[in-house]
């Protein structure tokens, strides 16, 4: 629709049915004038066009902690906090792209080779993301985007694949008539950031993104992943989800997450096998002294085993979703938070023993909650934040808690929300 008859529907109310899923009811109005600015902002930026809005959200892992390398299974959700693109064609080969928090750029798309000197940029991205469409057969071509984005950098819920799957879905409302797949969407925003940006990394964020939902994945085949998505709310149950920014500093930390995997590594090779998921706990036991002798290194050992705990867990989560089992959810997190800190050892950095701001937070949610709700690191750890699930009555106690430790803008609350990245109008 182009912009004056845009407007006029997002005022007359008809995208608030599909508002009220993204963001709840209660902030439909809100939500509204949030989209209504973009527009005109965007009309301003660009001028009229046959305009439409696309929400890619962020992701939040529940359980499979440090899984997916090793070809286990994960459960995540796609969360009502997302970015929001306002796009239209614009005939040309270029892309226009300006993003609200962080400035403008253009990329002109007749040139799809990689290039050093993008590495680590958006442009690498789009660029990236246009190549891998073109290889498939798929069309592909300029557009301007005026994007407001919620998925902050640092936030814990992956800024960085919520702007690939956003793209992906760009070019495949724009030119490919939503003929792209979910899965397919998710690998496509994988390869341009593996291939163009140069960031090696799993399927997982990607995937959680793009399918949304509570949606459990089985990464046995990598390449063809098995995919369940699950209508489950944790306001339903009576909880809310909040993630706790901690504050840690993130800086100079890639050896230690590059340790996880290259330790686990380790012990799959004396096991026999690439990844532990073709192997399992009892032969580890089976040949464990033989195994911690050549390895020479304990907390490999207690990765593996936590990765073999993990990964049927994860399982046991998906069947508490499927089945609407809160207490078990619960339960099943809480032992993932647990496993996490002692066997995988990933909740403070050995590099820097008094800096342990997630271990601190998760002992103040531990004191506060006791018995009831859950809490656990929130994806690869070290610092940044964790995810606590918290009785809807016991919420101004823990938010007063955590603001006071961790500072005013510490707590982000979020939603399941029940689709993921869409074009919405």
């Amino acid at each position: 629709m182009y912009y004056n008859e845009l407007k006029e529907y997002i005022r007359a109310g008809k995208a608030d049915e599909v508002l009220a899923l993204i963001i709840g009811k209660s902030d439909v109005k809100k939500e509204q004038e949030r989209y209504l600015k973009l527009l005109d902002d965007a009309y301003e930026l660009f001028g009229d066009g046959d305009y439409h809005f696309v929400s890619s959200p962020g992701r939040s892992e529940i359980g499979g902690n440090h899984t997916d390398h090793q070809h286990g299974h994960v459960v995540a959700a796609g969360l009502n906090i997302d970015n929001l693109a306002v796009v239209k064609k614009n005939g040309t080969s270029v892309v226009h792209y300006k993003d609200r928090g962080f400035g403008y750029f253009s990329v002109d798309l007749s040139d799809l080779s990689m290039r050093e000197a993008e590495k680590n940029t958006s442009e690498a991205l789009v660029r990236g993301i246009a190549a891998r469409l073109n290889e498939l057969g798929f069309q592909y071509g300029g557009f301007d985007a005026l994007c407001e984005s919620k998925v902050l950098v640092g936030s814990g819920i992956s800024s960085s694949a919520c702007f690939e799957v956003m793209l992906v879905e760009i070019f495949n409302s724009l030119f490919n008539e939503d003929k792209i797949d979910p899965v397919l969407r998710a690998k496509i925003g994988q390869y341009a950031e593996n291939v163009y940006f140069g960031k090696p990394s799993g399927l997982l964020d990607q995937m959680a993104i793009s399918v949304g939902g509570f949606v459990a994945i089985d990464f046995k085949d990598p390449q063809d992943p098995a995919i369940e998505n699950y209508d489950f709310s944790f306001s339903d149950h009576g909880y809310e989800l909040i993630l706790v920014n901690t504050k840690g500093d993130h800086s100079d930390l890639s050896h230690e997450y590059a340790a996880v995997p290259y330790e686990i590594k380790e012990v799959a090779e004396q096991l026999g096998v690439e990844v532990l998921a073709d192997s399992s706990r009892d032969a580890l036991l089976k040949d464990l002294k033989t195994i911690r002798e050549k390895v020479n290194n304990d907390r490999a050992i207690l990765r593996a085993f936590h990765f073999f705990n993990e990964d049927k867990r994860a399982i046991a989560q998906k069947e508490a979703v499927k089945n609407g089992d809160i207490d078990a959810l619960l339960k099943l997190m809480k032992e993932s938070g647990r496993s996490s800190f002692e066997y995988l050892q990933n909740v403070y950095p050995a590099s820097r023993l008094y800096s342990q701001s997630l271990a601190l937070g998760l002992c103040l949610a531990d004191m506060y909650l006791k018995d009831e709700g859950a809490y656990r690191v929130h994806g690869g750890g070290f610092e940044g934040t964790i995810q606590c699930v918290v009785p809807q009555n016991k919420l101004d106690g823990f938010r007063d808690l955590m603001k006071q430790t961790f500072g005013e803008d510490c707590l982000l609350e979020v939603k399941v929300r029940p689709f993921g990245t869409r074009t919405v109008i």
